[in-house]
């Protein structure tokens, strides 16, 4: 591929709900323009862009992937993301690497929920959004359907750019109101030029369309009062200033499978979508906590930002990166914000799909990809040591559905643990950690067939199988009532023997640790054992007594007790303090406590009172509701162990649309029945 400058360059995310054809259109633009000889079926399992394993496997992208086109003297990075929620993430990567998004809808449907999430993602980021109507050359698919739900949801904005004809049901052409002229396709995609059709329909749209660009500049509206026709280039200029401001939303018919009306597209998309000399630019942060604006230029000091990572175990690493500033190159000196360390360049290449071609450099405004880069992590910002700032990382969506893992083999943890440290290099939506109250290994993931994909990574990639199991919760114990008790440890076996005796009180408190107190007069008990009598007391706590897990809110006061000259050891007075807990603790009213969280829930209106009734059923105390921009905000308290499912609840009563965080609040008395079975669950794993 030619070298191209910035103002050459466009970056297009590919977005939108899943199953609407984004990556077969993305595979009909690379065939099209050229860059593959042949189109790839994503039912086939032959795309460029879904090249991984999985992806084959489930006929469904989970992971975002990138392809260079050349077309008209301007190179395009097309950016396709996923459109399935578990896989969000992808999305994230691919807006923070894009100045437009162009988001997929498919004729006949409305507006999904993947649309309005793709839509919300670019408003969020101020980049421009172009939409294409996909499957627009299928009988009985109505791609104004469509169009009118989305004006109905986007308003005057929407501007039709290239619309179908129909005769029924049948696509016969796609007018192109941006050159004035219409065409036929042939079953390869091979497009004729015909004439306008007299259709009201296709006029009605065409005054939209000119009212949209007019929308844009004062003297194109006087124009368009005036009734006085436009120009191409100023068509073309109002086009490109109303899709830069975010004013006008183009809309393009097109149909992936046949290639209808991609070229029109792509000629769009080099035509009027935003180029990254004007607008590659971004506000970084120096080490002083200063913002400082950066400009698009190839000839600054660089900055750049890692947005995407693959961690192959055949290839290596490869870090995706978006060059703001300066140049990515193998003389150039390449500072990590992050680690402080000066970055050794790896081989650069360009990527199309999983295919590599050798690159000199990147340049501002362009996206490219640097191996094995082993300090650098997604998010992480490269500049020049002379100049050290920082670059807005990437917006990923937070882990919301937690299970523990275990090795289906003993003796295979750390291959586990090393296979998904691995995969948290290149999908930082996925955690895990362990528990250490628990003693699990904890995977956290976007779903459940976020999850399901891990685990199949981690067997064909890394050779290791797992199982999931829901995870342990972390309980407590604690005491309600105040008790003594006595512990007295005598044994004689010849020789020395062992001899500790003490009294002491327990008591509830408010405190998260033991707190231990001595009230001893006449040296019953002498000092030198109190250390003795307070370790034997945190190894009893720490194992609980009613359902081994950790005891808070104890205070503990040795007031007592009796010592032999010759025969008492710390050991002795470790082991008496154990005996008296074990006494007391039977007397003492011993509860369990269960953490509760503060759950925050973004939802649709219309959804609000079943999640509140869900809420309810968990044992869930809801704390009041906010409204917001798109919806209601729930604020409730819930047991955290009642949660286990709730994102996969939530997702489905919100077809995806609702969104959660839950965080720990404190440990509250569970109910007695809860308590039960927690003590149950713990006599039968003592029984195996």
């Amino acid at each position: 591929m030619k070298s191209y400058t910035a103002n050459n360059i466009r970056n297009i995310a590919v977005a939108g709900h899943g199953g609407k054809g984004k990556t077969t259109l993305c595979e009909a633009m690379l065939f099209i323009a050229g860059a593959t000889d042949r189109l790839g079926k994503v039912a086939d399992g032959n795309t460029v862009l879904d090249f991984d394993a999985e992806e084959k496997r489930r006929k469904t992208s989970v992971s975002s992937a990138m392809a260079a086109i050349e077309w008209n003297n301007t190179k395009l990075n097309i950016i396709d993301a996923p459109g399935l929620f578990d896989f969000e993430g992808g999305v994230s990567e691919a807006v923070r690497a894009a100045e437009a998004v162009l988001i997929v809808a498919s004729a006949g449907s409305g507006v999904d929920v993947g649309t309005q999430k793709a839509f919300k993602a670019a408003d969020k980021k101020g980049i421009a959004k172009m939409f294409a109507i996909t499957k627009t050359d299928s009988d009985h698919r109505s791609f104004y359907k469509t169009y009118e739900a989305l004006k109905g949801a986007y308003g005057s904005s929407l501007c039709p750019a290239v619309v179908p004809y129909m005769e029924g049901n049948i696509t016969k052409s796609y007018v192109n109101f941006i050159t004035d002229k219409a065409y036929e396709y042939s079953a390869d995609g091979k497009a004729k030029e015909v004439a306008i059709p007299a259709d009201a329909q296709i006029d009605a749209m065409k005054a939209e369309f000119l009212e949209a660009v007019a929308s844009t500049d004062d003297a194109l509206m006087e124009k368009f009062f005036m009734e006085e026709p436009f120009t191409k280039e100023e068509i073309e200029n109002g086009l490109k200033i109303g899709v830069a401001d975010g004013t006008i939303y183009p809309v393009f018919a097109v149909a992936g499978l046949t290639c209808a009306g991609v070229d029109q597209l792509l000629n769009a998309l080099a035509g009027v979508a935003p180029d990254a000399l004007s607008h590659a630019g971004e506000t970084a942060v120096t080490e002083g906590g200063d913002e400082v604006k950066l400009e698009c230029d190839d000839k600054a000091p660089l900055a750049a930002v890692c947005f995407k990572t693959i961690a192959d175990p055949f290839v290596g690493k490869m870090s995706f990166f978006k060059v703001v500033t300066g140049r990515l190159a193998g003389d150039v000196q390449a500072y990590n914000y992050r680690t402080g360390e000066i970055e050794k360049m790896g081989k650069i290449v360009t990527v199309k799909g999983a295919k590599q071609d050798d690159a000199k450099e990147i340049i501002a405004g362009d996206i490219g990809v640097v191996t094995k880069l082993q300090g650098v992590k997604t998010g992480d910002t490269l500049c020049d040591p002379k100049k050290k700032l920082q670059l807005a990382g990437v917006d990923f969506p937070k882990p919301c559905l937690s299970m523990a893992v275990f090795a289906t083999k003993k003796g295979e943890e750390e291959k586990v643990a090393q296979g998904l440290q691995r995969l948290m290099e290149e999908d930082p939506t996925i955690t895990y950690a362990l528990n250490k109250e628990t003693r699990q290994q904890v995977l956290s993931g976007l779903g459940e067939q976020h999850l399901d994909v891990i685990v199949s990574k981690l067997k064909n990639k890394f050779g290791v199988e797992v199982v999931l199991e829901v995870p342990r919760v972390a309980y407590r114990e604690t005491i309600r009532k105040v008790v003594e008790a006595q512990g007295k440890h005598k044994k004689q076996s010849g020789g020395h023997g062992q001899f500790g005796d003490v009294w002491i009180k327990f008591e509830p408190c408010d405190s998260d640790e033991l707190v231990f107190e001595t009230a001893v007069v006449g040296g019953a008990v002498p000092k030198n054992y109190f250390p003795a009598v307070e370790k034997g007391l945190q190894d009893c706590v720490a194992k609980g007594f009613a359902a081994g897990y950790p005891m808070v809110g104890l205070k503990a006061t040795l007031y007592d007790g009796s010592y032999h000259p010759v025969d008492s050891s710390e050991m002795a007075f470790k082991t008496a303090a154990s005996l008296c807990f074990k006494a007391a603790m039977p007397k003492a009213g011993v509860a369990i406590l269960e953490p509760v969280g503060t759950l925050t829930v973004q939802l649709p209106n219309d959804n609000l009172g079943d999640i509140m009734g869900d809420v309810t059923k968990r044992r869930g105390r809801v704390l009041g509701t906010n409204p917001t921009s798109d919806g209601q905000e729930l604020v409730a308290e819930v047991p955290m162990a009642e949660m286990g499912d709730f994102s996969t609840v939530l997702r489905s009563v919100t077809a995806g649309r609702g969104s959660y965080s839950l965080e720990f609040a404190r440990y509250e008395q569970a109910p007695q029945a809860v308590a039960d079975k927690v003590i149950a669950e713990k006599e039968a794993s003592d029984e195996e």
